[in-house]
């Protein structure tokens, strides 16, 4: 049997082959060419900062998924939580030149991380190649309706002055920190941080009554708000959610100024050949023009945004000032 006769690999072509013409991009004849020999031609790696079950590890799974119909190679996700990402950034850092090692990331590792450690086991520019955007996400403040008995932001905030030192938050990654810090300071409420390696353990704390409340990815957040679980009191960008209507945003809850939302990304190690690092941007682009993947981003929270890989590394310049100017804001120190 010739090597592009074995069925496994026919079958991956003929996935690569109808993906393609659903998200209606390159014509089959070119597409059965590029399956039959053109890159990638082993398995992707997508390396995830945060626990399975996690927001962002949804998202990344649904991504893996469907790059493996557009590529017609399996990709792997692996999870190496903590550090706020760091770990998976680490990984990732060190297989300089590997086209099949992804980096699939939220804001943390490229923009928040410098600000919130004094030191980085990684260079965010120098280590890494911009593939693409992925998704903007925004966070929701939630608390359980069986402890917490405040409807709106504001009689929230009264129940915390009236008893400092009481009340703890819980994060599981940079943007639920600096969100859990702006709405502190914002508030001059008296409010303790716990941290917690993801968010779902944080909330799996939050329903045990270890902590108050916690600034949740919406990913996690939407599903526990609607089964009546959680209660939300706000989100935390500028405007409502698509899949919270009804929640109002910080700023209409009389906290002036708040605007945070994060962003998902793909990344390659440093030193990856352009064309390379052209086909993985070309990939991720593709999926992200499928009308179905932008919907299942919108139903967990999430707005698609793809980008090239340029306008990638422009963001990660614009928001690492942006998140320095907010960790300062939220009065958080570098650890």
């Amino acid at each position: 049997m010739k090597h592009n006769d074995h069925p496994l690999l026919q079958r991956r072509q003929l996935l690569a082959l109808a993906a393609t013409a659903a998200l209606g991009g390159v014509p089959a004849a070119v597409q059965a060419q590029a399956g039959a020999g053109t890159w990638p031609d082993k398995p992707l790696r997508m390396f995830v900062g945060y626990a399975a079950g996690s927001g962002i590890d949804t998202t990344a799974r649904q991504l893996a998924r469907q790059l493996e119909l557009v590529s017609g190679q399996p990709v792997v996700v692996e999870n190496r939580a903590g550090a706020l990402g760091n770990l998976a950034a680490q990984a990732v850092a060190n297989a300089k030149g590997d086209p099949h090692t992804l980096l699939f990331t939220p804001n943390s590792t490229h923009a928040a991380n410098t600000h919130l450690f004094k030191k980085l086991p990684f260079d965010p520019v120098k280590d890494f190649t911009p593939v693409s955007s992925v998704a903007t996400l925004g966070f929701v403040l939630v608390c359980d309706p069986q402890v917490v008995q405040a409807t709106t932001v504001q009689q929230l905030v009264a129940t915390i002055k009236k008893e400092p030192g009481k009340w703890a938050y819980g994060t599981g990654n940079a943007t639920g920190l600096v969100a859990g810090a702006m709405f502190k300071t914002q508030t001059g409420t008296d409010l303790l941080a716990v941290p917690y390696k993801s968010v779902p353990p944080a909330i799996a704390d939050l329903l045990g009554g270890r902590v108050q409340m916690v600034f949740a990815d919406a990913t996690l957040a939407i599903p526990l708000v609607r089964s009546g679980k959680l209660r939300a009191l706000a989100v935390t960008g500028s405007r409502r959610m698509a899949a919270l209507p009804d929640v109002p945003t910080m700023i209409e809850s009389g906290v002036p100024n708040y605007d945070l939302t994060g962003w998902f990304a793909v990344f390659q190690p440093a030193g990856v050949a352009p064309e390379h690092n052209a086909r993985m941007a070309s990939l991720v682009q593709q999926v992200l023009r499928d009308p179905k993947f932008g919907e299942s981003l919108r139903n967990i929270g999430a707005e698609p945004e793809s980008s090239t890989p340029a306008q990638l590394a422009q963001r990660v310049a614009t928001d690492t000032e942006r998140w320095g100017r907010l960790v300062k804001l939220a009065g958080i120190e570098p650890e």
